[in-house]
């Protein structure tokens, strides 16, 4: 499998996330791009960056695309991408998702989108102090 992956965030957040990612793994296996939402930018602009993005990346087997905040402008540019493309969408952006994606490189896009949402759910562990003795 060779599926692409995109990173639509806001702000820088998906360029930082990658770099940490592939900091953690020592590179980042997929073919990757990250786009970058700031406040002020125009969605329909973006939309058109993000469509190109997907063609440039799917190389036959799809693009898994990696938004951070459902329902954000972000997200709402990631889901138009849904229509016309293979493309599968995953919101909720987080370092161990995109580590968990990035481990699964060779995963078909339904499987790497599967990874993605339990890598963030099983990611988020909250630890507490011992009980006082």
């Amino acid at each position: 499998m060779n599926v692409g992956l995109l990173l639509i965030t806001h702000d820088k957040l998906g360029s930082k996330l990658l770099d940490t990612a592939a900091m953690i793994l020592g590179n980042a296996p997929l073919n990757t791009m990250t786009i970058d939402v700031p406040g002020d930018s125009n969605p329909d602009t973006v939309y058109a960056d993000a469509s190109a993005a997907c063609i440039a990346l799917d190389q036959g087997d799809g693009v898994l695309v990696l938004t951070d905040l459902y329902g954000s402008t972000p997200s709402n540019i990631a889901t138009r991408l849904l229509d016309g493309n293979k493309v599968l969408v995953v919101s909720g952006l987080n370092v161990p998702m995109l580590v968990r994606v990035l481990n699964y490189a060779s995963c078909s896009l339904d499987e790497l989108a599967s990874k993605a949402e339990s890598g963030a759910r099983d990611g988020i562990i909250m630890t507490k102090a011992p009980p006082a003795r």
